[in-house]
């Protein structure tokens, strides 16, 4: 047995001792139906979660190539796609008011629970709201959530890029409560609100259908991340088959296909969709007056997830 599978070994048993319901109560369950929301503010690790979770559902259905990351439709979907929206209000949405658009997406959402067998997993960035008087996520037809989060001051570089705008502007995008996407020919809007209203919406009260986790710990020990979220869904790769699923959705294997063959979900300005992949990077890109800025902003909900620490706890008014 390598290191690297008797770590995958150990987190695989962790998970399970952590569990609350034994192997065999587990297997006796239902196959969970509806929408799964992978749920997270942009630029989070939302894409890299999915990545994992396609290829380990690949690798356990007996799979043996490793998923196109432009082939992301097997186990996802897309909630806000303009063509389900129009269906309904009979005419593209970019003619439609933000109202018409809210009253409707519960339903798209329904659809899109009963065309699935068995688990839709579904990539978000909406914010845990209401929306004109009606919720983002309708959780009539939903099973439960993943939410990934993400340090802000390292957030706010990689949405920068992501927008091809300057830090500056990202910090002020992630600041503003209530902020919501354009209406494309594409899709629909999506509600973002700030970075700390994103998280508090997500994470305020813990719920057991909802499995939080931080981008730095996917980063730090993926083994026992990513072993946490299979067991949470029910799922039990052996020690090999979880190491291979995140080998295949490791950062220099989804760099390395961006590279070949692009990747559809990048937006046009961006240079690149799979960036860095690390942690830490604020403290060589950000000045002293954007991290005070950051943490100035949301320094209730970093202290919540360990973001406020020495270097920074100095900052907070």
């Amino acid at each position: 047995m390598t290191a690297s599978e008797a770590e995958a070994g150990a987190a695989v048993a962790e998970a399970e001792a952590e569990a609350t319901a034994t192997p065999e109560q587990s297997q006796g369950r239902p196959p969970p139906k509806g929408i799964l929301w992978l749920a997270s503010y942009p630029k989070s690790g939302n894409t890299w979660t999915r990545t994992f979770l396609h290829n380990l559902l690949k690798i356990l259905e007996g799979e043996d190539d490793a998923q196109d990351i432009n082939e992301m439709n097997e186990f996802t979907t897309w909630e806000i796609s303009a063509r389900a929206y129009e269906k309904h209000l009979g005419k593209p949405p970019k003619d439609c008011d933000r109202e018409e658009i809210a009253k409707i997406r519960p339903k798209v959402q329904e659809e899109i629970a009963e065309r699935t067998d068995g688990l839709a997993l579904i990539k978000t960035h909406h914010a845990l709201v209401m929306d004109r008087g009606v919720p983002t996520i309708n959780f009539a037809v939903s099973s439960g959530a993943v939410y990934i989060l993400r340090n802000p001051l390292d957030v706010a570089i990689s949405f920068s890029h992501h927008m091809s705008s300057t830090v500056d502007h990202a910090i002020d995008e992630m600041a503003m409560v209530g902020l919501e996407t354009a209406v494309t020919d594409k899709s629909v809007y999506e509600i973002y609100g700030s970075w700390s209203q994103h998280v508090e919406s997500w994470t305020h009260k813990p719920h057991r259908t909802i499995y939080v986790m931080r981008y730095e710990d996917m980063i730090a020990n993926p083994f026992r991340a990513f072993g946490g979220l299979a067991r949470h869904l029910l799922l039990r790769p052996t020690a090999e088959q979880l190491g291979k699923a995140i080998e295949r959705a490791s950062f220099k294997n989804l760099q390395e296909q961006e590279s070949k063959g692009g990747f559809r979900e990048k937006p046009e300005k961006a240079e690149k969709f799979f960036r860095e992949g690390k942690t830490g990077e604020w403290r060589e890109k950000l000045n002293r007056r954007q991290i005070r800025r950051i943490v100035q902003a949301h320094h209730v909900q970093m202290r919540r997830f360990g973001y406020i620490t020495d270097e920074v706890a100095h900052l907070v008014p």
